[in-house]
């Protein structure tokens, strides 16, 4: 009788923990924070492109 291997798992994890998403860092922008400034950023470069298309 043979006897299976054991059921690989990635290093660190273990079979009775569930995943959960990473602390922030203290001082770290929140990531509604980080989304409304990328928004932010996106419209700057569109206004910034079209300026650039109307010779302005």
């Amino acid at each position: 009788m043979t006897t299976s291997e054991p059921r690989r798992r990635p290093p660190g994890i273990a079979d009775d923990r569930t995943l959960s998403p990473p602390e922030s860092l203290a001082g770290a922008p929140s990531r509604a924070l980080r989304i409304r400034a990328a928004d932010g950023w996106e419209r700057f470069m569109r206004r910034i492109e079209a300026q650039q298309d109307t010779g302005t």
